[in-house]
């Protein structure tokens, strides 16, 4: 039984060109930034649904070129903003400003932030104020912003690929879990492999410089995310998705040490971030429906942010990569 729309010539036409394009997105990725092929796959699962991501990872792992490089594979217009404490609204999202003409009429006039742009890297984002913070995610969730009661529309697609530092937490403002809940995904940038880091090491220190071409257009980008919402899903699929959600909350899980170990779970929209991504990840695999394995594969990385550990639980030394195993092993 299907749960959305079946496979129509249409869809299954479209599917393989979109596969097509999107391997060779891959490719051009994957030949700038070395031996992070998961990386590169759950952040264009995270452009495809349409949504924002947060790149955790130490200093040096190459995720501002990251960002850098899928704006040009994609065709996607990016520019980066460093958060610091000091970095008010205005600095991102613009602000008016009073202008003579030569007649001597004064008139105010907008000028765009950085913000106005499809692909935008917000580097360091824990570091700007609360408030800063709030004026970025408004923006994420509504895709608009609003200055002196006047609404802009921001471009189309719009993305936010925001970057943390999980080591150096001094002088830092942690996202709040409503937050954090606007990312769809939270992905993990590790240290590279040994063979890989020697890789890195000759490609990046020669005299030829690897440089990313652009592989697709906004608009076909825009199509092919138009394409994912119309995979369809199992309805095994979609009940493996409601089992790992639900059974995350405390007070709904079927998983009798779940209450003990979970301080809070995630809302529906982890749902929705599955849903999304499952069909995504689909669709970059060369598939046209989603399967429970897709469903497993990303569950940490929607739900990782989604979700804290009771004091006593990490008291006792348990992670939330070991407690979403556990999730993970009630539905495979």
């Amino acid at each position: 039984m299907q749960t959305t729309t079946p496979i129509t010539a249409q869809i299954e036409k479209s599917a393989e060109k979109a596969g097509a394009k999107l391997q060779s997105a891959r490719d051009g990725i994957s030949q700038v930034i070395l031996g992070q092929n998961r990386v590169i796959d759950l952040t264009l699962a995270t452009i495809l649904s349409g949504g924002h991501g947060l790149l955790v990872g130490v200093p040096g792992l190459a995720k501002t070129l990251l960002v850098e490089t899928i704006g040009t594979v994609l065709g996607l217009d990016d520019k980066r903003v460093q958060f610091t404490p000091d970095l008010m609204p205005s600095d991102i999202v613009g602000a008016e400003v009073l202008e003579e003409t030569t007649k001597g009429k004064r008139s105010f006039r907008f000028i765009p932030g950085p913000i106005f742009c499809q692909l935008l890297m917000a580097d360091e984002i824990n570091r700007a104020s609360p408030r800063t913070q709030s004026a970025l995610l408004q923006a994420m969730q509504e895709r608009f912003v609003t200055v002196a009661g006047q609404r802009h529309d921001l471009p189309k697609p719009f993305h936010v690929l925001a970057t943390q530092n999980p080591i150096e937490q001094e002088g830092t403002y942690p996202l709040p879990e409503a937050q954090l809940d606007r990312f769809l995904l939270q992905i993990d940038v590790s240290f590279p492999e040994l063979d890989t880091e020697k890789q890195i090491l000759l490609a990046t220190t020669g005299a030829d410089e690897l440089k990313a071409k652009k592989a697709m257009t906004p608009k076909q980008l825009m199509d092919m995310q138009n394409l994912v919402r119309q995979l369809p899903v199992g309805e095994k699929v979609v009940d493996a998705i409601l089992a790992l959600v639900r059974n995350a909350r405390p007070d709904q899980s079927k998983i009798s040490s779940i209450s003990d170990i979970v301080a809070w779970g995630p809302g529906p929209r982890a749902g929705q971030a599955l849903m999304l991504a499952s069909r995504a990840k689909a669709l970059i695999d060369g598939r046209l429906s989603p399967s429970i394995d897709d469903v497993l594969d990303l569950a940490e990385p929607v739900l990782k942010h989604r979700m804290a550990l009771t004091f006593a639980a990490r008291a006792d030394g348990q992670t939330l990569t070991q407690t979403i195993e556990t999730l993970k092993e009630s539905i495979a």
